[in-house]
């Protein structure tokens, strides 16, 4: 707020007319409380004004008028225009007046307002996943061993991520690491020569194509960062587009992550010549600063991290562009062309991310500037290939407990097929479905090794062997048991824990064996035409888990395809079944493998004259000659009968046989996990709420929160029949339910009449009191804001079709 007129002109005279020794007289800030007498209680407006510019709100003698404004003149003021940076600059920060005590921070001549920054470091509530487990709700004896068994699976099959995305990473770093060392081989050798100069301004690029699951790389690149520092160079920065709008910022970014690199790895030294704040930031700069460090640190290249470049006096700098798609084109062109100048006295290699198409690096950079990059293209795994990966070392395998019912697993992967093909999320999905299984079961504390839970089983109260007779699985068995048995598991507590341990060894068996077979049949039908059981083991795996297989029809065609195969054929794909069974160490399948050893040889061992007769069988028939159709058709006919009648051939015989076997070893071992007894201790299947919380639908929870407010306030008040407007509601939600009943464009003015109704009815105004014109501003300016929201929200939008009307964007509108 302003001063009045009559004081700043007062001020403005007691500036020109002040003497030195008003200045003089002056008490300094620390005995201004002794030497300063405590002013009285200011009286009129003026001087409230004035006590209320200057913070000072004392009791005493006045002062007198002349050392009053000598005061006033030294006293730090709130200028407006002070004020208005206030309001643009600092959003969060606090004004307040100070009437405490002094300190550094609200020191001053006189009391008045100090602005406080808020902190930053403020701690984010977050209520840990065991105290989940321990509340009311769940009502467990034993809920604190389902966590702990949750979070020691989960270690496990974290680890087994882990693991498994740095062999799968291997090969990719290691061709890139190559890449730089044969690179930067070129900048050490110094060499004169045309070419050598030549290919001294091309700066060494590695294109590296991710793909689109952009929320992937970032773990790729911090293992790839790392990589880099152990083996290659200390010099590692990645900078990303949000943080380089143009080449000075590109180049303070980049200048200030390289400074902060660590020579040795072992030491952590942080160099001590640090740029100062006002730096011109030039690769002119990076370039002697490179060249200092490199003379000063080049002889402490001892780390043992770094064997393969420690023979290296300048090691190369690196700069990973994170997504490069997102860089502005001018930037790029820009930076590049300055680097490729100073190339010859600042080594520094590129490294690409791309997440479409190398296509996109000529997009982006004209001929002129690619023309200064050596690119070399790097592939890494496809996220398909990832997911089939991660598949089969978390779900198809006996090693690990926890399953996916078909459905959840449907979800997940529909997920990342159809919305972000993200790893990370996927593998965050499981780790979702495995915290809601051992939350919602009480039997999931069996979900461990199976020594451990025949060990929790002997120790299971009366509660829980209740909940073992409540699963409908174990229902099922029990019906089909004999009347005696029956009596005993349902009222005999030892007899039905050993009977538990049981069902639970003979379920372990059971995944053992169903995941060998899975994989068999994988191996012969993942080669077949059009693919009718899914060119991917997670389709056959989702197909196994939905019903019998074999009473579908895409396996009856499976069976006639494989009756069509050669030899060569039928022989490698039982070789690739015997390296599956060989690859278990618990091999429940008996003689299997033994069987399909003498399939594989009995076909070796075919004699000549089944060779001859097979190359006769598979042979093409004879030319027809030109004739009309009848005796076309009547010729084909003759070539059917003879088929039919026709001896088969021993190779035949030998194929119908291995088909056979395989068929009886899927009827055996393929059954559907929902037949087995006790499954739902293993398996998670509530694939609604894997939805809920993975697959939001934002659309129909506003429309929902809008139309029906109840649903989310649970205030009684708001419970409305459908198709009524509640006059309780909020105002956006009258505004939105009257806004639903309106065509293609809305009349403002007949809207706001219509809100305005339902809400004098809320409040209940007469139409012809004072009191309703004195609110109809109100009402006026609560529609506003309605309107606002709902324009914000993306429901209605302005128009020029029409005066004074908005067009609809949602459910009807255009």
């Amino acid at each position: 707020m302003e001063s009045p007129p009559r004081l700043k002109h007062e001020e403005r005279e007691m500036r020109r007319q002040e003497a030195p020794s008003a200045r003089e007289g002056l008490p300094t800030p620390q005995l201004r409380e002794e030497a300063e007498p405590a002013w009285a209680a200011p009286s009129g407006p003026g001087s409230r004004r004035l006590a209320a510019r200057s913070g000072q709100y004392l009791t005493g003698d006045r002062p007198t008028k002349a050392a009053r404004h000598a005061s006033l003149s030294r006293t730090p003021r709130l200028r407006a225009g002070s004020r208005r940076c206030f309001r643009k600059g600092a959003r969060k920060c606090t004004v307040r007046r100070h009437t405490g005590p002094r300190t550094m921070a609200t020191s001053s001549v006189s009391k008045g307002c100090f602005v406080f920054k808020p902190d930053f470091k403020k701690r984010k509530i977050c209520v840990p996943i065991e105290d989940y487990f321990n509340n009311e709700e769940l009502d467990s004896e034993d809920s604190k061993l389902r966590f702990e068994t949750y979070r020691l699976l989960w270690q496990r099959m974290k680890s087994e991520t882990e693991q498994l995305q740095q062999e799968l990473n291997e090969n990719l770093f290691d061709n890139l690491v190559d890449f730089l060392q044969k690179s930067h081989s070129e900048f050490q050798k110094n060499s004169r020569n045309w070419v050598s100069q030549m290919k001294l301004r091309e700066i060494p690029t590695a294109a590296l194509i991710l793909g689109v699951n952009v929320t992937d790389h970032d773990v790729i690149f911090r293992s790839l960062t790392e990589t880099l520092q152990n083996s290659v160079t200390p010099y590692v920065v990645s900078l990303e587009a949000k943080d380089c709008p143009d080449v000075k910022h590109f180049l303070q970014k980049f200048t200030s992550q390289l400074m902060d690199c660590c020579v040795d790895g072992n030491s952590k030294e942080v160099k001590s010549d640090k740029t100062p704040k006002k730096t011109n930031y030039s690769m002119d700069s990076l370039s002697s600063w490179y060249s200092t460090v490199t003379q000063k640190t080049g002889p402490k290249m001892t780390s043992k991290k770094r064997t393969a470049s420690s023979h290296w006096q300048s090691p190369p700098v690196v700069l990973i562009l994170k997504s490069m798609e997102s860089f502005s084109t001018k930037v790029l062109q820009d930076f590049i062309t300055i680097s490729s100048e100073h190339l010859h006295e600042f080594p520094l290699i590129l490294i690409f991310g791309i997440a479409t198409s190398p296509v996109i690096i000529h997009r982006l950079l004209p001929h002129s500037v690619s023309s200064l990059l050596c690119i070399e293209l790097f592939q890494s795994l496809s996220c398909k290939e990832h997911l089939t990966v991660v598949l089969d070392k978390l779900l198809l395998t006996p090693q690990l407990p926890f399953k996916l019912s078909k459905k959840a697993l449907q979800v997940l992967t529909n997920i990342f097929l159809y919305h972000d093909f993200s790893i990370q999320n996927f593998i965050k999905g499981i780790k979702l479905s495995l915290l809601e299984h051992f939350y919602s079961q009480p039997l999931s504390v069996l979900c461990c090794d199976l020594a451990a839970a025949k060990k929790r089983i002997n120790v299971f109260s009366v509660n829980q062997c209740e909940n073992i007779r409540r699963l409908p699985s174990f229902r099922r068995y029990v019906e089909n048991q004999p009347l005696e048995k029956q009596v005993a598991l349902l009222t005999n507590e030892t007899f039905l824990k050993e009977k538990t341990q049981s069902l639970l060894e003979e379920l372990h068996v059971y995944h053992i064996n169903y995941f060998l077979v899975l994989r068999c049949l994988h191996n012969f039908t993942s080669s077949l035409p059009k693919y009718p059981l899914g060119r991917q083991i997670r389709e056959l795996y989702c197909t196994c888990l939905e019903k019998k297989i074999w009473d579908s029809e895409e396996y009856t065609s499976a069976l006639q395809l494989l009756r069509m195969l050669a030899k060569d054929e039928l022989m490698s794909i039982l070789q690739q079944c015997i390296e599956v069974l060989n690859s278990s160490t618990e091999n429940q399948l008996g003689n299997t493998t033994q069987k399909i050893k003498d399939f594989l040889t009995q076909f070796q061992n075919l004699d000549a004259d089944s060779k001859e007769e097979e190359d006769a069988c598979g042979s093409q028939p004879k030319a027809l000659q030109k004739t009309d159709l009848y005796h076309l058709q009547k010729s084909l006919l003759e070539m059917k009968e003879l088929r039919r009648t026709k001896k088969p051939t021993k190779f035949e015989l030998l194929r119908e046989n291995v088909i056979n076997f395989i068929d009886n070893l899927v009827r055996d071992y393929l059954l559907p996990p929902e037949s087995q007894p006790l499954h739902e201790v293993v398996y998670f299947s509530a694939a609604n709420t894997l939805r809920e919380h993975l697959n939001a639908a934002p659309r129909l929870a506003l429309h929902t929160a809008l139309n029906n407010p109840y649903y989310y306030l649970k205030n009684e008040a708001l419970r409305s029949e459908e198709g009524c407007i509640p006059n309780t509601a909020p105002d956006i939600c009258v505004a939105y339910k009257l806004h639903l009943e309106c065509s293609r464009l809305i009349n403002l003015v007949d809207w706001a009449e219509a809100f305005a109704t339902v809400v004098t009815a809320a409040e209940k105004m007469d139409a012809d009191s004072t009191v309703s014109e004195e609110m109809s501003e109100v009402i006026h300016a609560r529609f506003i804001r309605a309107v606002s929201e709902l324009e914000l929200l993306g429901f209605i939008k302005p128009t020029k079709q029409k005066t004074d009307h908005v067009a609809r964007l949602t459910w009807g509108g255009c």
